[in-house]
Formats: structure tokens, C-alpha cells, sequence
């Protein structure tokens, strides 16, 4: 399909690569990390502001049922990734690693940028007003002006996307850093 940055053959094949890429991240954080407290001080924030950002649009995410439109999904088409990036943004500092910096960076542009682009591919072929929306919204950096929707966040979506388990993954990382810092 053309607009595409990624061939589909490409962005398939990442896409299942997305599950043992996070185990290798998750070994080279345990090695590459050497964590301070004022490292700790300044990246745990900013991974806290993005596991909120994907608790919030997890609230609003009915998939496949209903197009997300509000909530986060009126700033950004993609706040689950955005969050994401954020989350690896502030466990990069905290672990104060610029190789760790890197390695996130690189995974994001070379794994789920192809991946959104397929998501986008499925919305457009599931949700006929997919177009229109992707028009006025931005596809990851965030307008100030939110699109309104009749749907407010709902606990139980977040429990169904089982957002959970980021918070968890979160912890885990923040809570080996604090012991790696010691």
C-alpha cells in the first residue's frame, strides 16, 4: 500500500518479533544498566508519566468494537506507543545508560513504527471513519486540542487490555534499578 514508510512483508515480520525483541531488551537493561539515584530521580518520572499515558488510553481502547477517539485518542492516534516510548525514555535515564538509549531507540523506530503503520492498515479496513479521523488527529505527537468522544474511560476496558501488566513490567524495572543503585 503506498503512504507507507515499511513494506507490509517487513512490518509482518517484525510485528512477530515484538515479543522476543522485549526479552532481549529486557537482558540488555538487567546488563547495561548502572543506575544512580539522581539517575533514578530523574527517569522514574518520566516512566511513570508513560505507563499513566497507556493506562489512560487502555481505559478507552475497545478493540476491534468501537474506534478510540477520546481520551488520549483525541491528542494522538497512538498513545499506547507514545506511552511506550516514554516509559523506555525514562528507564533508559534512570538506568543512565546511553547504550540502553539507543538500543530502545533503534527498536522503536525499527519495530513498532512498521507495527503502527499495520494497525493503521487494520483500522482503515475495519472502521470506515478511520480516514477522516487519521486527517484530524496526528499519528504520535500529540495535539493540545483533544477530539470529543461519548466515551469516557472505563476501569474495566483497562482490566480487558490487561494494562496491568505494564504496571507490573514497571515496577520490576524501577524496583532492579533501585537495588542495582545500592
Amino acid at each position: 500500500m503506498s503512504g507507507y514508510w515499511f513494506p507490509k512483508r517487513y512490518a509482518d515480520f517484525v510485528a512477530r518479533l515484538r515479543v522476543p525483541c522485549g526479552f532481549v531488551l529486557v537482558a540488555a537493561f538487567a546488563w547495561f544498566s548502572h543506575p544512580t539515584r539522581a539517575s533514578l530521580a530523574w527517569g522514574t518520572p518520566v516512566a511513570i508519566t508513560g505507563l499513566a499515558l497507556r493506562a489512560w488510553a487502555a481505559g478507552h481502547l475497545a478493540k476491534n468494537q468501537r474506534l478510540a477517539t477520546g481520551g488520549p485518542y483525541g491528542h494522538t492516534r497512538n498513545p499506547l506507543y507514545l506511552g511506550t516510548l516514554l516509559v523506555a525514555c525514562g528507564l533508559a535515564v534512570a538506568a543512565r545508560s546511553m547504550g540502553l538509549a539507543i538500543l530502545f531507540t533503534a527498536v522503536f523506530l525499527l519495530v513498532y513504527l512498521p507495527v503502527i503503520e499495520l494497525e493503521e492498515q487494520h483500522l482503515r479496513a475495519l472502521f470506515p471513519e478511520y480516514a477522516a479521523y487519521a486527517c484530524r488527529v496526528p499519528a504520535l505527537w500529540p495535539r493540545l486540542r483533544a477530539e470529543k468522544s461519548p466515551h469516557p474511560f472505563e476501569f474495566s476496558l483497562y482490566l480487558k487490555n490487561e494494562e496491568y501488566q505494564a504496571l507490573a513490567g514497571l515496577l520490576a524495572g524501577l524496583l532492579f534499578l533501585l537495588w542495582k543503585s545500592l
